[in-house]
This record gives structure tokens, C-alpha cells and sequence, in this order.
């Protein structure tokens, strides 16, 4: 292939004009990635023939390679202007998903199934582009007409696991996680979803079982190890997730994890550890998600509580993480040899504030109460002669 690349440079060294040469050159360079090459070829073509549909399909396939989707999706729009072909219209389709314009998304996928109304792909789009307009319904009939025609399209039966799980469809929702990894046995996202549902529905053993299998294929997925804490917490395994949690900080620190150790730690009544760990969680601010007033009070008490050589009691159990609605799901994702970004649904942020009241918390709140109880006496009365002036004023 690099011989080919160099005889057809070496022709155009002898002759700048030879079209053709030129012409194949911008493929073959096309083809094996020398993008900026391939551009500058190609711009120099459509000087002469501004009419080629052809050139512009391709020097649009080069700003696709560069991320230059805004660029990639005038030379598609440009093809299609010249020659409505279905190649042409898809490419001029995805690169309208990457730029989240999902109304002319639309429009340039139902140009394709005009003429190839069995495109899987197209319809796998067309769910991706009504799931971001939150046409839910519309999402869920595309998804599966794509897996109707493509029952191995792993992430058109992810999106329709998670639309069924966002709208209380849980056995829905199973079967479809299940046929993900009926597929794909390593996808973590579905493992973890799995986790999620059988969490919520009290079954914590099956939860915990997809969770370690979540964080076996991929170990950075934090939100599984903050559910797992809260599972091995209400199982009292103390040692196996302390294990599980270190073992992840050694790869790289993390302020959510730091933070579940800690809960570990408060749990098992180890105050050194709790305040060492809630340190750490404060020291990793860009990757703690948990509200960091929340976790620098709990710091606050353990210091003192360390300073007036206290310990704390060993918890017969944990309060539970906060729990909030599902968010956007994110992740990156393919469909194909295309590759589509989407958010993965997040388990729950964080607790409430610590429940742990210290004599110097009592001591503090007392202080407080006494500071203003003369501020409120000042506003009772203010509040008193604001009424008898008004009263007065009814008389008159």
C-alpha cells in the first residue's frame, strides 16, 4: 500500500494536473490515515470540480477522522446538495448526532430508510436522537426495530433496558440488560444496572453477585463501589470491603473512595482510620463527588473527638447514602464501527450529615441558643408594637 501512495506521488511530482492520480491518491490516503494529507489533496480537487459529490463525501470522511464535525457535516450537506445519495445522508446523519442537532439528525436518517427501509444502524440513530429529545416512546419503537433487523446490536437492547428501567419496567428492564450480555459477557454497564434493580428490589445478595462482577470488567466504574459499600455495610463484611476498597486506591486515589472508607471505618468504630480517610477524601476535592460541607464536618467532629482522646462506638448500622433521582446516563458507546456518547444511569450521591452527636456538639448548639435568645426577644417585641401600632391605626 505505501508503494502505491509513493507511485502515485511520484506521478503527480512529473504531473501536478493528472485528476486522476490525484483522485486515488486522496483515497489511498483516506483510507490509511494520513488525514492532513488527504485534505489538503482533496481541497485542491474540488478547486476544479466544485460539482464532484464524491469529493466532498470524502474530504468530509477527513474532517469526520479530525473531529472537525462542523466542517464534516457542510462537505456531507454539500454532497447531498449535488447527489442524494444514502451514503452520503447517513454520514451527513451521524456527524449531526455528534454535533446534537437531533432534528436534522432526524431528518437525514429518514432520507436513508426512504430507499433501505432495513438499516438497523439507522434506526439505532433515530432511537438515539429521540432518547436525547426525551421522546421516550419514539426511542423505545426505534430501538427495537433495530434489534428486530440486528438482534446482535448490543447497545440498541443497553437503551431499551434503561428506558424500561426509568419507567418502572423492571422484568422488561432485566430481560433486556440479561440479552446485553447474552452478547457482550464483559459489559460492565449492564452488570452494574442489574446491580441497581436488585438493590432496589431488596434482593441484596444477586445485587452484590452483579457489582463485583461490574467492577471485575471495568474498575473504574466508582458508583458500584459506593453501592457495594452500602451492601457489604448492611451484610456486616467489614474486612472483604475494606479489601475490595484499598485494593482499588492503589491503582488510583479517589475522593469518593476515600469517603467510603471512612464510612467503613465509622462503622466498625476505628476513629483513626475515620479521620485519616476523611482527610484524604478532602484532599482529593476534583473526585469527590459527596457534599464536601457534609464530609468537613464529619472531619471537623473526628478531630476534636481525637483531641479529647474520645472514641466512637461501633455502629450496629450505617444510615444510607442520599438517594437521588436517576441522572443522564454517560459512557462511550459504539453502534457498529461508529461510536455514539451517552450517560450511563448514576446511583445515588451521599448520606446525610453525620447523626454522631458529641458532647461538644451539644455544648456548641447550647452556646448558639443563648447567643440569640436575646435577638429573639428584640423581635418579639419589635413584632409586639408593629401590631399595637397597626391596631392603632384600625382605631383612628
Amino acid at each position: 500500500m505505501d508503494k502505491d501512495i509513493e507511485s502515485l506521488q511520484n506521478i503527480l511530482k512529473d504531473d501536478p494536473s493528472n485528476f486522476q492520480a490525484r483522485r486515488e491518491l486522496s483515497i489511498l490516503l483516506v483510507n490509511n490515515g494520513f488525514n492532513e494529507e488527504a485534505e489538503g489533496n482533496l481541497r485542491y480537487l474540488i478547486k476544479y470540480f466544485p460539482d464532484d459529490a464524491e469529493l466532498y463525501y470524502n474530504l468530509g470522511i477527513v474532517y469526520e477522522k479530525l473531529k472537525k464535525f462542523q466542517k464534516a457535516g457542510e462537505c456531507y450537506q454539500k454532497a447531498v446538495n449535488i447527489s442524494p445519495q444514502e451514503d452520503f445522508y447517513y454520514n451527513l446523519g451521524e456527524v449531526l448526532v455528534e454535533l446534537k442537532e437531533w432534528d436534522r439528525a432526524i431528518d437525514a436518517f429518514r432520507k436513508v430508510l426512504e430507499t433501505d427501509s432495513n438499516d438497523g444502524n439507522c434506526y439505532f440513530n433515530l432511537g438515539v436522537c429521540y432518547f436525547n429529545k426525551d421522546e421516550k416512546n419514539l426511542a423505545l419503537d426505534n430501538f427495537q426495530k433495530a434489534v428486530d433487523i440486528n438482534p446482535q446490536d448490543v447497545f440498541a437492547y443497553f437503551y431499551l433496558g434503561y428506558i424500561y428501567q426509568n419507567n418502572g419496567l423492571t422484568n422488561f428492564a432485566i430481560e433486556s440488560y440479561k440479552k446485553v450480555l447474552e452478547i457482550s459477557p464483559d459489559y460492565s454497564w449492564a452488570y452494574f444496572n442489574l446491580g441497581s434493580i436488585a438493590y432496589k428490589s431488596g434482593n441484596v445478595d444477586e445485587a452484590k453477585e452483579y457489582l463485583l462482577k461490574t467492577i471485575q470488567y471495568n474498575s473504574n466504574d466508582i458508583e458500584a463501589y459506593k453501592l457495594l459499600t452500602k451492601i457489604c455495610l448492611k451484610q456486616n463484611e467489614v474486612e472483604e470491603i475494606l479489601e475490595i476498597l484499598h485494593t482499588r486506591l492503589e491503582k488510583e486515589e479517589n475522593g469518593d473512595l476515600y469517603y467510603c472508607l471512612a464510612r467503613v471505618y465509622k462503622f466498625a468504630g476505628r476513629l483513626e482510620e475515620y479521620d485519616e480517610n476523611l482527610k484524604l477524601a478532602l484532599k482529593n476535592p476534583y473526585t469527590l463527588t459527596f457534599p464536601k460541607d457534609i464530609v468537613t464536618k464529619e472531619y471537623s467532629n473526628a478531630e476534636a473527638k481525637i483531641g479529647r482522646h474520645q472514641e466512637i462506638e461501633p455502629e450496629a448500622e450505617i444510615s444510607e447514602f442520599e438517594e437521588e433521582s436517576d441522572e443522564d446516563f454517560e459512557g462511550e458507546e459504539e453502534n457498529s464501527a461508529e461510536t455514539e456518547e451517552y450517560s450511563e444511569p448514576q446511583e445515588d450521591e451521599e448520606d446525610e450529615e453525620d447523626t454522631d452527636d458529641s458532647e461538644n456538639d451539644e455544648e456548641y448548639d447550647a452556646d448558639f441558643d443563648e447567643e440569640n435568645m436575646d435577638e429573639e426577644d428584640e423581635e418579639e417585641e419589635l413584632e409586639e408594637i408593629e401590631e399595637e401600632d397597626e391596631l392603632g391605626d384600625e382605631d383612628t
